[in-house]
């Protein structure tokens, strides 16, 4: 069966986008990065081996509102809630296995510490506590910025953006327009998130009941400190490192990726 596309509303107008693939529950929800979409995981969801999956367009991203007025971390959770709630009106019944990968692991965290109900299990990939610099978000602002849009073709955002992982996965996302080809975000709307994505939030990471897998790659973006302040603060964490893969290893360690992720979610309790 096909997967199936939805939206809902929020009661502050910003439209979510989700995508449904059939199976078997408990279901698995999957949250992006920033810049990303659900498109980059649709690999996992296919290699999920049946289980029903609902993918996720973070506000502000992919077929979600690209604007959004807030974007705030407890706009993001408060969206997922409600995706989850949604779902329930689909035979999806709570609680389901949230996953995340950078952005939308930070919002995983944060879901599952305001709704302990709605979260079997939570598997985090390459997230810490909310970290980083005004430096290193003015720089990310001006790198977005600095991209050639519209790209003519796919050819000429490869050519920009360089032909790994994720930049295969951010072209074969891009928007047509008539007069070419767009990201499916803006540059000063990830800024803004990726500042509130950085302050640091121990007291709900320290408040998840949840059973926790956290992954991380050999070539992510955390340090050995920070990967292991963030898991010994945690009340009830499993620690993977995955021997391949950068940041985005759902994309460029997906073998792997799949292997640690399936055996985690196919545990009971």
């Amino acid at each position: 069966m096909e997967p199936t596309t939805h939206t809902l509303t929020t009661p502050d107008g910003t439209v979510i986008s989700y995508t449904v693939f059939e199976g078997a529950d408990p279901a698995v929800v999957i949250l992006h990065g920033l810049a990303g979409s659900s498109r980059e995981h649709l690999p996992t969801a296919r290699a999920l081996g049946g289980r029903r999956v609902v993918l996720v367009d973070q506000r502000g991203h992919g077929r979600s509102t690209r604007t959004p007025s807030d974007l705030s971390r407890e706009a993001f959770v408060s969206d997922v809630a409600a995706v989850i709630d949604a779902v329930a009106e689909l035979g999806i019944t709570a609680p389901v296995d949230l996953v995340g990968q950078s952005m939308g692991a930070h919002t995983a965290m944060l879901v599952a510490a305001a709704h302990p109900e709605k979260v079997r299990r939570l598997v985090l990939l390459e997230c810490d506590e909310g970290s980083g610099s005004a430096e290193e978000h003015k720089d990310l602002g001006d790198w977005l910025r600095a991209w050639p849009v519209p790209f003519a073709d796919r050819e000429a955002a490869l050519a920009h953006l360089g032909d790994g992982a994720l930049a295969q996965a951010w072209t074969a996302d891009l928007e047509q327009r008539p007069d070419g080809l767009y990201p499916r975000f803006h540059a000063d709307v990830m800024v803004d998130t990726i500042r509130a994505v950085a302050v640091p939030r121990w007291e709900e990471w320290e408040s998840v009941e949840a059973p926790t897998l956290a992954v991380y790659a050999k070539g992510g973006m955390f340090t050995e400190e920070q990967k292991q302040r963030f898991v010994s603060r945690g009340r009830n964490v499993t620690r993977v490192d995955l021997a391949e893969g950068t940041h985005d290893a759902h994309l460029d360690a997906f073998e792997e990726w799949i292997a640690v992720l399936s055996e985690f979610l196919a545990q009971r309790g």
